[in-house]
């Protein structure tokens, strides 16, 4: 079978890699071209783009690249018609996979969406689209199902694949996690504009917890001065600061809790078992505009999924100094706090690996409805 694959940001690049590995599992003779990474390249796949030339974060960066974009979709389409797949799998990445899936519908292809852009917190309109140009939706979050189901359209629940990723990686690391840890863990966003608003509030709590490390876990392609310009405009001398690159795995190992932004690592921080405290803050004008259209209760996959507060969110104007402050000291020093949180934590890992391996169940799923739609 032939498979062409879209991910258009470094997660999808990594559950994409994933569901490859998976995929030639089941069969053997199968050949991948892809729009990715550095992951889905390493796992088999011939790589036509790569996420560094795709990537374009924010409305005014998007605004800018408008002419790339657009020549990026036009190549697509003519390396999709030309490869001739069984299959086109669209991971994540709405802006662009979306176009591509009402063009792909219209030339006969199969369609499949894996890892369901979020609709649900805004944009609920285009579950219209998706249902007329998407032949299956497989969903990684346990919410999504009964959401798509209230729009008359059936999706297949796979399990959420970062809880195997996480298993893996602490499968490969022997050493567990010391009891008299001393590490927080830092993760501020991968965003220039977001660093410079949540990095600095985090940074002046670190001075109120003199005996801890504070370690931040450094974004892919921002600078190590970008980071040393924002630590010395803080007000104090920071002394027990660090950073790393490249291991925010092994930082959330060994860390006794974090100061997180919302997002995906939310649940990577849980699936790590480290207490956490979500950050939010933006610009005026976004927040303001983010309040009226997001339509969801929190802003962390953790409490999304759980439907309950099981970790702090700072939004906004609660975000500051004394509010992070008095919070970090809670989970840090306050036993039934810190149970549970554990407690809740390990009910969402159940929640999201009841159905198993995300990508294997992903991986039958797709192959199954190949071979049905052949048979036809």
């Amino acid at each position: 079978m032939k498979y062409y694959l879209i991910a258009g940001e470094a997660s999808g690049d990594l559950h994409g890699s994933n569901l490859i590995k998976e995929l030639k599992k089941l069969d053997p003779a199968a050949d991948f071209r892809s729009w990715g990474g550095d992951k889905m390249q390493q796992a088999g796949s011939v790589l036509v783009k790569h996420i560094k030339d795709l990537a374009f974060m924010g409305f005014s960066e998007v605004i800018k690249n408008l002419p790339t974009i657009f020549k990026n979709i036009k190549i697509c389409k003519q390396d999709v018609l030309q490869y001739n797949p069984d299959v086109l799998i669209l991971i994540d990445y709405p802006g662009f996979n979306l176009r591509i899936a009402k063009w792909a519908k219209q030339q006969g292809l199969k369609v499949i969406f894996y890892i369901s852009p979020q609709i649900w917190a805004w944009k609920e309109s285009r579950v219209h689209q998706i249902k007329k140009n998407v032949d299956k939706m497989l969903v990684i979050l346990p919410f999504e199902k009964d959401f798509y189901k209230k729009h008359n359209y059936e999706v297949e629940y796979v399990g959420h694949p970062l809880v195997q990723v996480v298993e893996d990686f602490q499968s490969e690391t022997s050493k567990p996690k010391s009891q008299t840890s001393n590490i927080i863990a830092l993760l501020p966003g991968s965003r220039k504009q977001e660093l410079n608003i949540k990095l600095p509030i985090m940074l002046e709590v670190a001075q109120h917890f003199p005996e801890y490390q504070f370690v931040i876990a450094k974004a892919p392609g921002v600078s190590e001065e970008f980071y040393n310009e924002i630590r010395h405009q803080t007000s104090h001398n920071v002394n027990n600061v660090t950073s790393v690159s490249g291991g925010t795995y092994q930082l959330l190992s060994d860390a006794k809790a974090a100061l997180v932004t919302s997002g995906t690592a939310t649940l990577e921080t849980a699936l790590f078992g480290v207490p956490q405290i979500v950050c939010y803050k933006g610009n005026s004008l976004s927040y303001q505009l983010a309040k009226r259209l997001i339509k969801v209760k929190y802003i962390s996959l953790v409490n999304l999924i759980m439907n309950k507060e099981v970790v702090k969110e700072l939004i906004q104007h609660d975000l500051t100094v004394e509010n992070l402050k008095a919070e970090l000291n809670s989970i840090l020093n306050d036993t039934n706090r810190k149970e549970q949180i554990k407690k809740d934590y390990s009910q969402l890992k159940h929640i999201l690996s009841d159905s198993g391996n995300a990508s294997l169940n992903a991986a039958q799923i797709i192959l199954n409805e190949i071979c049905f739609s052949q048979k036809l």
